[in-house]
């Protein structure tokens, strides 16, 4: 779920930007507002998941077709490994915070990559040695604490984005590694609640799909995709 580190702390300082989901969703939609997208398919991940359905909600018209890749919009989906993120959202303590932190690191993203995935030597170090200089960047982590603390306000938004899920009905394949800790395939399956025409795949891995299964979720999003989108 760390791979926010990618978040970058290069805003300067006299914008005053502030990190959070909504503000990551506005600059996302500025920035197809200034390509000229008007049509676009939604790949979303983890946190790209809530930033990705809030552009959704905002320009429908504008969506041909999601698709997620562990990235979870329903509370069944939340797996225990929120535990602590969630004793954060009830009690924003500095010891609280402080506990998340520890994760932060080479190590704990190296735990991150490797959860849930059955041979973790598998995984090629570069993503997540890439992801920990990315988080030491100065500033960087507070930025990563303050996601955290943000997300609750993506929880509290699940039921708007499932309403438009059965109000716009898109072409949507849910694409999942079914030993995520963080978002649980209940969260996948879900997607069938509101979206009766969704496509879920549960694949044998982890929250970090993509390191052991790139070839199985490529091909299963250009094949869907070529069905769906004209």
């Amino acid at each position: 779920m760390i791979e926010a580190s990618l978040v970058a702390a290069e805003v300067p300082d006299e914008r005053h930007y502030k990190y959070s989901f909504d503000g990551l969703a506005k600059t996302i939609l500025a920035f197809t507002d200034a390509l000229g997208l008007t049509r676009y398919a939604l790949y979303v991940f983890d946190y790209g998941a809530p930033t990705g359905f809030r552009l959704a909600m905002a320009r429908p018209d504008r969506v041909t077709a999601i698709v997620s890749q562990n990235g979870n919009a329903y509370e069944e989906g939340l797996g225990d490994a929120w535990a602590p993120i969630r004793r954060y959202w009830s009690k924003p303590s500095s010891e609280n915070r402080e506990a998340i932190k520890t994760a932060l690191n080479l190590e704990g993203l190296r735990r991150e990559y490797s959860s849930g995935i059955s041979n973790p030597d598998s995984i090629a170090p570069e993503g997540y040695t890439l992801d920990a200089a990315l988080m030491a960047r100065p500033g960087n982590t507070d930025i990563q604490l303050d996601l955290f603390l943000d997300y609750a306000n993506n929880v509290k938004l699940y039921p708007a984005f499932q309403e438009y899920f059965r109000e716009s009905q898109p072409p949507l394949l849910a694409v999942w590694g079914r030993h995520d800790p963080y978002f649980v395939p209940a969260g996948a399956e879900a997607f069938r609640r509101d979206n009766p025409n969704a496509v879920v795949r549960l694949l044998d891995t982890g929250h970090f799909a993509l390191e052991t299964h790139v070839e199985e979720i490529a091909l299963a999003t250009s094949q869907f995709l070529a069905k769906v989108v004209l």
